[in-house]
């Protein structure tokens, strides 16, 4: 039983998304076999099943949400949802069909500013709260966005990507109005009760925008029958009771939190817990505090954690209220789920999704699990491993992974895209995966990480099991580093539990141990030593930017002859700079840039980070129409309107140099200065570089 578009009349009065939806015979298949009940009904209304039937069940005096400042029942959250609702139809105009901005930390208000918008028959589009407003703005204009809910703390950002927008209303909740108006002072004299619109099942409920790692973020679109059959999917591999309070690290913004801290624990009827900071110290503090039962990370989650028991800062006994421990955004190495067992005695439900499918596709409950494999398929899915032509491999083989099931990707407006990821039906997920004999399925790679190396496929994921395994090891990532002899090479990207232990006999002692343990081809044979290891937001590795770093190291080395560092006999070596650079070549001076978009003489944001990060992408850029790149830098100076703060944003600024400039230092200077030219401009910066002839 496939699902095509709906028989059932939308109540969308603004026509936006079906507009904007692939042809159908873009879609994939959404096979709606194993879902009888739910692909007969027409209407549907997710808030309808999520919330008000739990309340009609007897669930209304059951916790719902749980949170620092308190809890709500299901009536409460029931009562607060109908508010906003009634606010967002009487005072700020939604029609059914319009986009709603949600940009909120996880606590109880973002949640009920989600379900409202599913009770008016709105479609939510919830953006991180890291975004700056050069990606709001890009999210505004994608999703041509027709209100925005915003948390008062990070409205500043949204205001100045609002600026092109003066037809988006804003409403501001958690503090005052501002330059918007207050949700808080508009639901006061709002009735709860609200009746939901009779949404079709097929209307489109949410915009979900996949993190855009690799460029700018894509949106997927899913209707109210996606958002509850998601529900019926990977929670029946979780298999979790109205007893359960769930809790995790996942932004609600992403699909995996929307899921795990939203959809399922409501489907259940359980409660769950939303902490706005939610790294591991801050999770294993709600874990002591709040004794839930099931907790949604990720590996690198769960290897921190362990690092705060090894330091005894929390011990494994503070997380026995824990029955069930999922992971996803990454692969789960063998070595964390045994470290993790080992501690706690629970085994890590191990799961791949994606926010083009929704949730979850593959994983296994804990009875059937087996370390370093994610998983077999979830219930309703189907999945295998083809060749590049979309014929299925042999088990054991490496191959593409495709999937399809009651959910599936269609992207907004974006045809291109949907031809690379919708082939014949099936879902090209992007990743490398081999089937083993008993159906479950091995990650190797991404599909544009697979290492080809004198002609032989190396997974990195692979390489990066070994590594994990020696004692002096603490995160480690591997990529493919291009290599004239041989194409590529392996490199790995090394933290060491001591940092004083790095150097090239360590380098020498990790390369043995993993040709000991695996084919000798596959060892790294570049092995470099980092402090930390380029992540999203939600944890997961940003394998893009290390491919990127390889590359800026590769083109150093060979600017080597004309290049040459200079530190006096004596002088410790400087951490991200160098005393001086000695160079031969075509001189470039770069006048002072700062941090605006040069197309519309903008600022891209307004602090010093963003400024900052904008201001070194100028740089490149006219080294590039020079003719030159970042690894010709011989020379760079800042002017900073306020050296603490830019003391105070180091971090930041380190890792957006590393991302724009690489592993590349040259001399360097910061001045504080009273102020730059350009209003509102915290810095600029001078560069001169000096090229090959």
């Amino acid at each position: 039983m496939a699902e095509t578009r709906s028989a059932a009349r939308s109540a969308h009065v603004d026509d936006f998304c079906r507009r904007a939806m692939p042809p159908a015979d873009a879609w994939p298949v959404f096979d709606l076999s194993t879902l009888p009940k739910l692909a007969a009904r027409e209407q549907i209304n997710c808030a309808t099943d999520l919330l008000d039937l739990a309340v009609d069940e007897g669930h209304g005096e059951r916790a719902a949400l749980i949170f620092p400042e308190g809890r709500w029942s299901y009536r409460q959250l029931q009562e607060q949802a109908g508010r906003i609702a009634r606010v967002l139809v009487e005072d700020l105009g939604l029609a059914p069909g319009n986009r709603v901005l949600l940009r909120s930390p996880n606590n109880p208000m973002l949640a009920a500013c989600w379900l409202a918008v599913m009770k008016a028959g709105g479609v939510a589009a919830t953006s991180m709260p890291l975004l700056r407003a050069r990606e709001l703005t890009h999210v505004l204009s994608k999703a041509q966005i027709d209100i925005a809910l915003c948390d008062a703390r990070l409205v500043d950002e949204l205001q100045s990507a609002l600026v092109p927008h003066p037809e988006c209303s804003l409403a501001i909740f958690n503090g005052g109005g501002g330059e918007g108006r207050s949700l808080e002072a508009l639901m006061k004299e709002k009735s709860p009760s609200f009746t939901n619109v009779e949404t079709a099942a097929g209307d489109i409920a949410i915009l979900a925008f996949t993190s855009g790692t690799t460029g700018k973020s894509k949106a997927t679109m899913h209707s109210h029958r996606d958002i509850l059959a998601a529900c019926e999917g990977f929670p029946r591999v979780l298999q979790a009771t109205q007893d359960d309070v769930f809790c995790g690290s996942p932004p609600l913004s992403f699909t995996y939190g929307l899921g795990a801290l939203l959809l399922f624990p409501l489907h259940a009827r359980a409660a769950s817990l939303l902490l706005e900071q939610s790294a591991p110290p801050q999770l294993l503090e709600g874990i002591v505090k709040y004794r839930p039962t099931v907790c949604f990370t990720s590996p690198t989650g769960y290897r921190a954690m362990l690092k705060e028991f090894a330091n005894q800062k929390f011990a494994a006994k503070d997380v026995a209220s824990l029955r069930k421990c999922v992971s996803a955004g990454e692969p789960l190495p063998a070595t964390t789920f045994e470290s993790w067992r080992m501690a706690t005695g629970l085994k890590i439900i191990d799961g791949i999704g994606s926010t083009e499918l929704l949730h979850m596709f593959i994983s296994s409950p804990e009875p059937d699990v087996r370390p370093g494999a994610t998983g077999r398929v979830v219930p309703g899915y189907q999945a295998k491993v083809v060749d590049d032509s979309g014929k299925e491999v042999p088990r054991g083989e490496i191959g593409r992974l495709t999937v399809r099931g009651p959910t599936g990707c269609r992207y907004l407006s974006d045809p291109e895209r949907q031809a690379e990821y919708v082939k014949e039906g099936w879902n090209f997920t992007g990743d490398t995966y081999l089937q083993d004999a008993d159906g479950y399925f091995w990650y190797q790679a991404r599909t544009d990480d697979m290492i080809i190396s004198s002609g032989y496929n190396i997974s990195g994921c692979e390489v990066e099991s070994v590594l994990l395994d020696h004692p002096k090891v603490e995160e480690c990532a591997v990529v493919g580093a291009a290599d004239e002899a041989r194409g590529q090479i392996v490199k790995a990207f090394v933290i060491l539990k001591d940092a004083a232990q790095a150097g090239e006999a360590t380098a020498r002692e990790l390369q043995q141990f993993v040709k000991a343990q695996i084919a000798p081809y596959k060892y790294p044979r570049a092995v470099e030593f980092v402090r930390e290891l380029p992540r999203t937001a939600t944890g997961k590795l940003q394998r893009q930017r290390l491919r990127t770093l390889a590359a800026n190291t590769q083109a150093t080395n060979t600017q080597a002859a004309n290049m040459q560092t200079i530190e006096p006999e004596g002088w410790p070596r400087p951490q991200g700079y160098a005393n001086g650079i000695a160079a031969r070549g075509r001189q470039i001076f770069v006048a002072g840039q700062i941090g605006w978009e040069p197309a519309t003489a903008k600022l891209v944001a307004r602090d010093l980070a963003g400024q900052a990060a904008q201001a070194l992408r100028n740089v490149v850029a006219v080294l590039r129409a020079a003719g030159a790149g970042p690894e010709h830098l011989v020379r760079l100076t800042w002017f900073v309107t306020d050296r603490h703060a830019y003391r105070s944003a180091r971090r930041e600024i380190g890792a957006a140099y590393r991302e724009i400039i690489g592993r590349h230092f040259p001399a360097m200077s910061v001045v504080e200065v009273a102020g730059l030219v350009e209003e509102g401009a915290l810095v600029e910066i001078e560069a001169t570089a000096v090229a090959p002839d």
